[in-house]
């Protein structure tokens, strides 16, 4: 009965192609959160469908050490003034900063409200990422979604997936999109070939579409610590070592199903290699990238002309 859709199915994945896409009219968007998406996917950065943001919330993550490259950069006025003239989708940054700075801004720089988040200071072995602000908060601000960041794999994993219902529930009732930073973490993730593996963020990829999310945000999947996978579930990933990196993120993004894919930016990178990583990238499929010490680390005018070149190559997608 269902032999055409099914060998469509499995002629894209011969191809490599992304069988299920990321769509603004897929059911589960209702209105609100179509016409935020909308304004982050094409009325603000590139304005293709693919979606480019500024992240500061590793003031939070990581603390002020990120921010001794570059001291300017402490200031959000600085992201602000990047995003606004880079030609960014959207700032990201937890209710602190929202507050102090996005009135100026609003209706130039598009936000997204990070609304839970933790410090570096404890170990991540038990990794767990509490509310600071809630849904609501990101409405107030006018934010066009909020950011969630979701510990897969870590041992307080049920309070993690109890609390993001919570947040899921409370966005779906304001029309918000939600953003998932979907990171493996704890110490059965590094034991399973370590926490940005191909096996742990194909994984995470699968989770937070699993769980709902609109978009997730995952790392760059690698080969595992050592080469090979230990005995157990992952060890069929081994037929996938040494695969590119574009490859094994083409499986990431099959695996977030019909959910967008924003890629990391992680840590400064040089100017070649970073915009290796965005060809990349887009040519495996992502949705977007999230760029934020690889930018803001640089003097404000270095920022700004590698931000147009990163738009011009989203541009072409």
């Amino acid at each position: 009965m269902h032999a055409t859709l099914i060998k469509e199915i499995e002629e894209n994945i011969k191809k490599g192609k992304r069988s299920q896409k990321f769509s603004l009219d897929q059911p589960n968007i209702g209105t609100g959160e179509k016409t935020r998406l909308y304004r982050l996917m094409y009325e603000h950065g590139p304005g293709n469908g693919k979606m480019m943001f500024l992240p500061i919330d590793q003031g939070l993550e990581h603390g002020p050490v990120d921010f001794f490259p570059n001291p300017a950069a402490a200031d959000f006025e600085f992201q602000l003034a990047l995003a606004d003239e880079g030609k960014y989708s959207a700032v990201v940054c937890h209710i602190g900063l929202a507050e102090k700075h996005m009135h100026k801004w609003a209706g130039k720089v598009p936000l997204v409200l990070k609304i839970n988040g933790k410090t570096v200071i404890p170990p991540d072995d038990e990794a767990f990422s509490p509310l600071d602000a809630t849904v609501e908060d990101a409405v107030r601000l006018g934010a066009d979604a909020v950011g969630y960041t979701l510990f897969v794999g870590s041992p307080r994993q049920d309070e993690d997936f109890a609390q993001f219902l919570q947040v899921k529930t409370e966005a779906r009732a304001f029309g918000i999109p939600i953003i998932v930073w979907a990171y493996p973490r704890g110490v059965y993730a590094k034991q399973a070939g370590g926490i940005d593996s191909l096996a742990m963020v194909d994984y995470a990829a699968r989770v937070a579409n699993e769980l709902g999310a609109h978009i997730v945000k995952l790392n760059l999947p690698k080969d595992p610590k050592g080469g090979s996978y230990p005995e157990g579930r992952f060890k069929q990933y081994d037929q996938f070592v040494g695969e590119a990196e574009e490859k094994q993120l083409e499986r990431v993004i099959e695996s977030a199903g019909r959910t967008g894919v924003l890629v990391s930016g992680g840590s400064r990178m040089d100017n070649e290699a970073l915009l290796k990583k965005v060809e990349d990238c887009m040519a495996a499929g992502a949705d977007g990238l999230i760029f934020g010490r690889n930018m803001w680390q640089r003097p404000y005018e270095e920022a700004v002309k590698m931000s147009h070149k990163i738009f011009d190559i989203m541009s072409k997608y």
